[in-house]
């Protein structure tokens, strides 16, 4: 018989913060590759591993991910049993150090002490990967330990995963300490914020983090428990990515423009469910030139894309060039506008502005319902 568990993912983690995106909304309802949003890969993967009790703890800007999670019905989950549960936190501001998951975990305890699983499998809503979480309870279970942490091994840890956690392990893969990427070393295991413990330990650190600190994360007290309990590691292969900066959103979406990275991760035995929108094809004028990109139903090109990222309902005026970008939905490229290396927010009508090219490594950001 197969070990039980119920999925808890984490959108409550009040230190990181996306410059720009981040101001309307939550990392989870961040647009994906046009057409995915960050919280659907979590969801899927817990889905595709045959949980069908799933908590989406929320604290700032919910209504977005509210919006988009629905009934859950889109994420093929059992109907008749199963169910995913939003925890909401009450009073806080998308900043206040209170603002953490342990206080989500609080404010919702009787709905995670009545979960009839044995165990919990946590995991955050920021990182986009695939993940069989069935294996890694198994796993766990049959290891014997307290908790098991999914990590990944990076070799970009000086330029990226700066909000990360990193894992230092033993030679029997067990955790020794867990502190923050301080982009000293090239090399580093990136904790993925995503634990399996029995129900039990799961209650015991949310209540002790009380004792502790109030501004303690369900992290930090991991952390603080590797002397006390056995914490394993689990590696973690495939493509990984952390969205704790915009250089770290925009490289996750360039890097699935590569047909064979994206060929190896969308995959049909594992599918990324998401809230479809039914809209039609897009229309392709005379004149129009696409390469390399990824363009969403329902726009008009009729310029030139190039290594770009097209929401739904888009406008490429004549003579426009995108080129490096991701353009979210609803926008407006008016004709003869160059966009390079930006991320264009929803609702954007750019006209006046002909130039909007960043020539640093930090792509340029236009904001949601700007006219340029």
């Amino acid at each position: 018989m197969a070990n039980k568990a119920f999925g808890v993912i984490n959108s409550a983690a009040n230190y990181i913060r996306v410059e720009g995106l981040h101001d309307y909304r939550p990392i989870g309802a961040f647009s994906f590759l046009g057409r995915f949003r960050v919280i659907d890969f979590p969801i899927s993967n817990m889905s595709n591993s045959g949980f069908d009790r799933i908590q989406v703890c929320l604290n700032s800007r919910p209504r977005s991910i509210v919006e988009h999670i629905g009934s859950g019905r889109h994420y093929n989950i059992n109907s008749k049993r199963g169910a995913i549960q939003m925890f909401f936190t009450q009073n806080n501001g998308a900043s206040s150090i209170y603002n953490t998951d342990i206080n989500a975990y609080i404010e919702n305890m009787e709905q995670i002490e009545r979960m009839p699983q044995d165990y919990v499998v946590v995991a955050p809503s920021y990182m986009i990967y695939k993940q069989d979480y069935q294996a890694l309870l198994d796993e766990h279970v049959a290891s014997g330990t307290d908790i098991t942490l999914l990590y990944h091994k990076v070799d970009q840890a000086k330029e990226y995963y700066r909000a990360c956690n990193t894992v230092t392990l033993n030679k029997q893969k067990g955790i020794e300490s867990i502190e923050r990427n301080m982009g000293t070393a090239k090399e580093r295991n990136i904790s993925m914020d995503t634990y399996v413990m029995k129900k039990g330990i799961f209650i015991d650190l949310i209540k002790k983090s009380r004792k502790e600190s109030s501004a303690y994360s369900l992290a930090d007290m991991i952390a603080l428990s590797c002397k006390d309990l056995d914490i394993r590691g689990f590696q973690h292969r495939g493509f990984f990515a952390a969205i704790t900066s915009l250089d770290d959103y925009y490289r996750a979406n360039m890097e699935l423009l590569d047909y064979g990275t994206a060929m190896e991760f969308f995959r049909p035995e594992w599918p990324i469910y998401t809230k479809t929108t039914d809209a039609c094809p897009t229309q392709y004028f005379h004149g129009a030139k696409v390469t390399n990109s990824m363009i969403c139903n329902a726009s008009l090109i009729e310029g030139t894309v190039e290594n770009s990222i097209i929401g739904r309902n888009v406008h490429i005026g004549k003579n426009a060039v995108v080129r490096n970008s991701i353009v979210l939905a609803y926008n407006n490229i008016a004709d003869g506008v160059h966009i390079e290396n930006a991320v264009i927010d929803k609702w954007a009508d750019i006209r006046n502005v002909k130039r909007v090219v960043s020539d640093s490594v930090t792509p340029a950001y236009v904001k949601r319902n700007d006219i340029l």
